[in-house]
């Protein structure tokens, strides 16, 4: 990203829509004059120029050297401060065809505009005051959320709920800082030696920071997915499981043992939550050299895993189920019996058993694995207020360690003077969260994750 156009004042341009063959397309241009400037390569400049905020306007596009004309198009018409970004801008709804928007981009550029840079439409809104940065993050959020839940609550943070907390708890940073900042103003006229520090609001504060530090964790999993791993012997039925799971036909099923060398993933929603699935190599010794690194990344995977699904054919006997010693014992571990429909013994109805090629018990087991996912989502308690940026988390971390480092200087009676710079860096790393206090590489950072019509 060329951090130069961000700090620009001209006119931009960029597809909002897929580049791709299609009904219609939208291409947004934005910056002061534009509406003066695209009315010389349309057909109905005056209507275009006296056409107020929120209107749209029908008209052609056509070349300005040739004349010809490039496309039907509907102008969608926002005045400075109305629209998106803040600025005047011009939505340019047309037909879909690859070459009529290459032509129309010609034509804008013939025009004097330029080729928007990735979120420069988003960076535009932030620097007028549009969005601050926690809305500007859940644009992004909102474009790769992945279930109905991770989406509501990227539009409550793009709406401002956690802008609006953030106000709150600098509020309250503001308010124990001012009273600090009393006492160091009138100390020479003090004669008392008791520091008056304000422990509940800082404690209040820190509360709060505390709990929206806990979302981290739920927020990370709607935004990248439980991960959901398949493990158990060879030819247990792992990657028929795994194709019923992600209901289609991903990983190749065989009787032959060993058909899983290393492991296959795909994406699915379980419950509301967005959940990534793993069919991994069966766990046995190989003498195979490709077979065995297959295991070992299994075993890896497992790891990480939120849920490990130990599938085990139901004839197997205990002996063979206790190979499986390590997994058995943890919390993350459903142990599945498959095969039930063809099993010679009978299984017990306190496990789960299902048959993976018939689909029975599945939903016993979908019920299963969603309890597991919700135990590490205890964070999420319904309410609009969890965070799954990164830079959030760790600006919440720094104040949370200011204020702790204030509490416990306070408790050491230690000068008042080192205690507000704590106060102080608590405040600053709040700031920095909304993009009140934000340095250009942060801004950078984020914006160049964007995509272009953004």
């Amino acid at each position: 990203m060329n951090t130069l156009y961000y700090q620009s004042d001209d006119i931009i341009y960029a597809l909002a829509t897929p580049f791709q063959p299609s009904a219609l397309a939208i291409i947004r241009v934005s910056g002061s004059g534009c509406k003066k400037r695209l009315s010389t390569g349309f057909t109905r400049a005056d209507a275009l120029i006296s056409s107020p905020s929120h209107t749209l306007v029908y008209g052609k596009l056509f070349d300005i050297d040739t004349k010809e004309h490039i496309d039907e198009v509907v102008l969608s018409v926002f005045d400075e401060k109305r629209g998106y970004t803040g600025e005047e801008s011009v939505e340019i709804t047309c037909h879909g065809s690859l070459y009529g928007i290459e032509t129309i981009f010609s034509l804008l550029k013939k025009l004097g505009m330029r080729s928007a840079q990735p979120g420069e439409f988003t960076f535009r809104a932030f620097r007028n005051g549009k969005v601050d940065l926690t809305q500007a993050e859940a644009v992004m959020e909102i474009v790769h959320s992945h279930s109905s839940r991770g989406h509501s609550l990227a539009l409550h943070r793009l709406e401002g709920d956690l802008y609006r907390q953030m106000e709150t708890l600098k509020g309250q940073v503001l308010d124990a800082m001012s009273s600090i900042e009393v006492q160091l103003d009138y100390a020479e006229d003090d004669f008392s030696d008791e520091i008056l520090f304000p422990y509940d609001l800082i404690e209040k504060t820190l509360e709060s920071v505390d709990s929206l530090i806990e979302t981290y964790s739920v927020g990370r999993m709607y935004k990248d997915g439980a991960k959901i791993v398949i493990a158990g012997s060879t030819n247990a039925g792992k990657s028929t499981l795994f194709n019923l799971l992600m209901k289609s036909e991903r990983s190749i099923v065989s009787d032959i043992h060993g058909t899983t060398r290393d492991f296959i993933e795909g994406e699915g929603v379980i419950g509301s939550v967005p959940v990534v699935l793993y069919d991994t190599a069966g766990l046995r010794s190989s003498s195979d050299l490709i077979e065995a690194e297959g295991i070992r990344r299994s075993r890896n995977l497992m790891m990480s895993a939120h849920v490990i699904i130990l599938l085990v054919d139901a004839d197997d006997d205990l002996s063979q189920l206790q190979e499986h010693k390590e997994l058995l014992e943890d919390p993350r571990c459903i142990v599945v019996y498959n095969k039930c429909d063809i099993a010679q013994k009978a299984v017990s109805p306190d496990v789960i058993s299902i048959s993976a090629k018939k689909g029975e018990g599945f939903a016993r087991l979908e019920r299963a694995v969603i309890e597991k996912i919700k135990k590490d989502m205890s964070a999420d308690r319904g309410d609009s207020l969890i965070i799954e940026s990164a830079r959030q988390r760790d600006e919440l971390v720094r104040a949370r360690t200011a204020l702790s480092n204030s509490i416990r200087m306070a408790q050491e009676e230690i000068p008042l003077d080192l205690i507000a710079v704590e106060v102080q860096e608590a405040l600053d790393a709040l700031g920095t969260l909304t993009g009140e206090v934000t340095s250009a590489d942060i801004l950078e950072n984020i914006f160049s994750g964007f995509c272009v019509g953004k």
